[in-house]
């Protein structure tokens, strides 16, 4: 029997690869953040999902892959430590990500809450707001006007 801590990374990426393989980029990149939301929007209303949409069947599992994979793409850029606890039934929604500064993140809620509410609890904001950005690496060239 797995851990709640095994499911979080094989379910991140077991979404990643479905992300991928139906046209979003998954690659735990912060930029990354906006195909999830690409993704709910196209396939989810206010807590409905779309008829015939990838969140139409198995809804419950695919949110908490979803989650991990928001998690883990905070992970990976912020730094950070999954926290599970017990096998209660809401254990999955309350995996938490511990960050370096001292924050506490619950990134299976915050994907429940897009499902649920819409826009209004955007992905992509949610990285932003967590300080995620996904800003070129190297400075941009800077071209001058010869007169």
């Amino acid at each position: 029997m797995t851990s709640l801590l095994d499911d979080i990374f094989t379910s991140a990426r077991w979404i990643a690869s479905a992300l991928n393989s139906s046209g979003y980029t998954a690659d735990f990149t912060p930029g990354s953040l906006r195909d999830v939301e690409r993704f709910m929007a196209e396939h989810s209303d206010h807590g409905v999902a779309a008829a015939g949409g990838l969140l139409a069947t198995e809804v419950g599992p695919r949110l908490f892959a979803l989650g991990t994979y928001v998690g883990e793409t905070v992970r990976r850029t912020r730094a950070g430590t999954w926290a599970a606890d017990g096998d209660g039934p809401d254990a999955e929604m309350n995996i938490a990500l511990h960050l370096p500064d001292g924050s506490i993140i619950w990134p299976v809620q915050r994907v429940v809450n897009r499902f649920r509410n819409g826009p209004e609890d955007s992905i992509a904001f949610y990285g932003a707001a967590l300080g995620l950005t996904d800003t070129p690496t190297r400075p941009r060239r800077r071209f001058r006007m010869h007169e």
